[in-house]
């Protein structure tokens, strides 16, 4: 495979994610906010990323943090103005860094203003701009549906005496992408932020935007329960055949990717959260030159630590999109930590997170790591009285929700808010955070924060890791083994996920091996054989 041309910036390119009111807060209330985003973009930069996904900050009354817009063209006053955000954008760009906005347009909060009209009455110009049905004979729901955030997707409203569909939240009601005046709306409110300057959009729960007419119930889930969605969460039961990933869907991405067009160099990733269906709804969303950049997706993160399930994982995306792009993550804002989800009890964190970076940097496709990763922060352990995320309220305490993943970003070790904010923050930042803070790990050239510069200066610097074809290598299931390869350039890359030291034999070619320095300490190669410590990962030339 040869390397392509600039058009294709978003090849191999490394994304991060920013939870705004977790980020920086610059006026002392508790909450992050967009010059406090601002205020930091330098820290990104230093890392050698190309661009950031910035997660909603759109106006809201926030009962799902932001996930709820009321307005899709206003900045939430909690954040700042469409001010602040120009100046973040312009200081962005002078950074080099791409500017990536979070839309959600599944659905609204019910306090925006086209579902104040369409509840109305049933004969309105917006009645049929969200997912409407009378009851059954009985008073029922219109049919078995769920909510990803728990009991059944639909809400009776009084005033126009129908249920509405939501497929998360009460106050998130699902827009009706059947309806062209929505579908026009929405491109609009896209276009808006293409003005701005903006560099693309991720597509929230973009397999989501249609249901199926007809209403039919979803039949008994047969197979095993994805990793988005907790055991203790009856949505889980059934097989989505219905309320999502419908046929329709891919005709509306590829209007999105023609808007993109008209904007060069910007982009659309996806997020799909399918299930087992996930590779194959990837390889749909974005074969091709007219649908998607690339898709996001969760299957990596489950608490699976395992040469066996990464290649397992990867083998699925590539059968199912041979021409299709992935972004692979290990963590976001809304599963727990991977340091925490892969580690054993006993286990050093910094080394759990360099191997995991080690693997993600080797990954064929774009890659995105979330805040607060660069410094191995483990997942927070709260209390009930101080969650905020309605999805751990509803199923506390089997499912503790998404707040422990969510806490403020400690800067400074001194000050009992690590440098965060002046004020109190939205959520408590743990002791043990404080001694993670990005000030201690600047000083330390062995630190996390130091690794991952370093990694991603690798990635950035190795034609074959942003390009390269990936094939695999047969070994046990502790490990994993694959070459990537470009332009006549091979790198091996090999994985040692038990905790005891392992052999593998090395393929032809490689007698006179070199290892890289980027490899982790203690490795071994002689003409026939590479020894791997345990956690531990070399790359070969």
């Amino acid at each position: 495979m040869s390397a392509p041309g600039n058009r294709d910036w978003w090849r191999g390119a490394v994304i991060y994610q920013v939870y705004p009111r977790s980020f920086q807060d610059s006026n002392g209330d508790g909450v992050g906010d967009l010059k406090g985003i601002t205020a930091r973009l330098d820290h990104i930069a230093s890392l050698g990323v190309d661009a950031i996904w910035v997660s909603p900050f759109f106006k809201s009354p926030m009962a799902d943090m932001g996930y709820d817009v009321s307005d899709y063209r206003e900045v939430d006053p909690m954040f700042g103005t469409l001010a602040d955000f120009d100046a973040m954008v312009d200081r962005a760009h002078q950074l080099g860094l791409k500017i990536i906005v979070d839309q959600v347009i599944s659905h609204t909060s019910d306090q925006h203003d086209w579902f104040k009209e369409s509840r109305a009455s049933p004969a309105n110009p917006k009645a049929d701009w969200y997912v409407w049905a009378p009851p059954k004979a009985d008073g029922t729901a219109p049919n078995n549906w769920l909510s990803i955030f728990g009991g059944p997707a639909w809400e009776w409203d009084g005033t126009r005496m129908q249920y509405y569909l939501h497929s998360f939240l009460a106050s998130q009601p699902d827009l009706n992408f059947h309806s062209a005046e929505v579908r026009d709306a929405l491109i609009e409110t896209m276009r808006f932020w293409l003005d701005r300057g903006v560099d693309g959009f991720r597509l929230d729960a973009c397999n989501h935007y249609f249901h199926d007419a007809r209403l039919r119930d979803n039949p008994p889930m047969r197979r095993a329960i994805a990793h988005d969605i907790p055991e203790t969460n009856p949505y889980g039961f059934q097989e989505h055949l219905y309320d999502k990933t419908q046929p329709e869907n891919l005709p509306f991405l590829r209007r999105i990717r023609a808007l993109l067009d008209e904007y060069p160099d910007t982009l659309a990733v996806g997020e799909v959260g399918d299930g087992d269906r996930s590779p194959a709804t990837v390889g749909l969303y974005t074969s091709g030159s007219d649908a998607l950049h690339f898709c996001y997706t969760f299957d990596l993160f489950g608490p699976e630590f395992s040469g066996d399930h990464f290649r397992r994982t990867i083998e699925k995306f590539d059968a199912a999109g041979k021409d299709g792009w992935v972004c692979w993550t290990l963590s976001n804002h809304d599963v727990m930590r991977h340091v925490t989800r892969f580690a054993r009890p006993g286990d050093d964190l910094d080394r759990i997170a360099r191997l995991s970076l080690a693997l993600l940097v080797a990954l064929r496709g774009t890659i995105c790591i979330y805040q607060g990763e660069e410094l191995a922060l483990p997942e927070a352990d709260l209390a009930f009285a101080d969650l905020r995320d309605p999805y751990g309220i509803r199923f506390w305490p089997s499912f503790k929700g998404r707040d422990g993943c969510r806490t403020p970003m400690p800067w400074s070790s001194a000050g009992d808010q690590a440098g965060f904010t002046d004020g109190k923050p939205w959520l408590p930042i743990p002791a043990g955070h404080r001694s993670r803070a990005v000030d201690l790990q600047e000083r330390d050239p062995r630190s996390v924060l130091a690794f991952y510069r370093e990694a991603l200066a690798f990635r950035r610097a190795s034609t074959p890791l942003q390009w390269g074809d990936l094939e695999f290598h047969d070994a046990p299931d502790e490990l994993l083994a694959f070459t990537r390869r470009c332009d006549g350039e091979t790198l091996l890359c090999l994985y040692n996920f038990s905790h005891e030291p392992h052999d593998w034999r090395l393929p032809a070619g490689y007698a006179q091996a070199i290892v890289d320095p980027m490899s982790a300490p203690g490795i071994t190669v002689n003409s026939k054989k590479a020894r791997l410590p345990g956690l531990s990962w070399a790359f070969l030339r």
